[in-house]
């Protein structure tokens, strides 16, 4: 059996559009939250058997098309050594931000004994999983050097973007290391058994064109280089309609779209990419009737680009009522079954 989540990110024609949603396993659902009870993010994230169980409710629930590797973007980081911790309601937040060429040589390469717990969960979830694929992901460059250098998360990024700006050598040699370290958990996670991979660069819409191009760009696209030949890459960032054509030059085969601008749109600037997204999230929040005419609108959209992967805009709200989303997933496979 062809996976629809595969056949679409190589840009075939799968016998239905393929749905997954950014955080489906997440605080959403009653069972997550049941087991993650007394476990801080970081921890949860290194115990495989608890990484297998989250990872699967989802896809047990909905019947997505798709898992996605349950993780967070800084666990690299905090694998390499990193003073880093997961404040619950603020974010990941930097004992000792990173200012200064001495501190990116506080950025050692990750082995791959560093993230053992990633390589044995993802054999615990390829035997569980069967058919549905498992994407595995990484934080790009731009969004994990802006923590380090902000010390947690930021409105308006000053302190990274004055670092880009005065000193470029240690933006850079800061990104260049966290590409490596980027690319590395992303083979990681293929090499353990992934189907695919998500470079998630959630802070990316806060720079021009020109900047992403000159301080982002060459990062991401260097971080997923080191999985080039072996699975479909999806890119995604928040707030990155401007960025669309940069983005699809990092040479993923899929863009992520988020819900600001139409997917008609973007496919007409991204002729040849499959597209993911992109219903607003709170449209899940919203009645049946309007949550359903809503998805319909994305679903015709996303036929005028080569291959469409059904997905929010951005991340499952924690308010959302897990029905809902199994509404949707329903409701997407029964309107483009061929």
């Amino acid at each position: 059996m062809t996976s629809p989540f595969l056949a679409a990110c190589r840009g075939e024609e799968p016998d239905r559009v393929p749905v997954w949603f950014m955080r489906q396993a997440g605080r959403s659902l009653p069972e997550y939250r049941e087991a993650r009870a007394g476990t801080t993010m970081l921890e949860a994230c290194r115990t495989p058997e608890l990484v297998a169980e989250i990872t699967m409710q989802p896809v047990r629930r909905y019947g997505t098309d798709a898992a996605i590797f349950f993780s967070d973007i800084v666990v690299p980081l905090a694998a390499i050594g990193v003073d880093i911790e997961i404040v619950p309601g603020v974010g990941p937040v930097v004992a000792e931000p990173f200012r200064t060429e001495a501190d990116a040589d506080r950025l050692r390469n990750l082995d791959p004994c560093d993230v053992g717990y990633v390589t044995e969960a993802i054999g615990l979830l390829v035997k569980e999983l069967g058919e549905t694929p498992l994407i595995g992901f990484a934080g790009a460059p731009f969004t994990l050097a802006s923590y380090l250098i902000e010390g947690g998360p930021s409105r308006d990024y000053a302190k990274t973007k004055a670092l880009m700006r005065s000193r470029p050598d240690v933006w850079h040699s800061i990104a260049s290391k966290l590409a490596a370290i980027c690319g590395e958990f992303l083979r990681v996670q293929v090499e353990a058994g992934a189907s695919a991979v998500q470079l998630f660069d959630s802070w990316a819409g806060a720079l021009s064109e020109a900047d992403y191009r000159r301080f982002a760009l060459p990062h991401s696209t260097a971080a997923l280089m080191g999985v080039a030949d072996s699975v479909p890459r999806i890119h995604f960032g928040v707030g990155t309609g401007h960025l669309l054509e940069a983005m699809a030059e990092t040479g993923a085969e899929v863009i992520g779209v988020d819900f600001r601008i139409p997917l008609d749109q973007a496919a007409a600037r991204l002729p040849g990419k499959t597209l993911q997204g992109n219903l607003d999230p709170t449209a899940i929040l919203a009645d049946d009737e309007p949550l359903i005419a809503e998805t319909d609108e994305v679903l015709q959209a996303g036929r005028a680009a080569r291959g469409h992967i059904f997905n929010l805009g951005h991340g499952v709200l924690p308010d959302s009522d897990p029905a809902k989303l199994k509404l949707v997933v329903d409701r997407v496979h029964e309107a483009t079954r061929r």
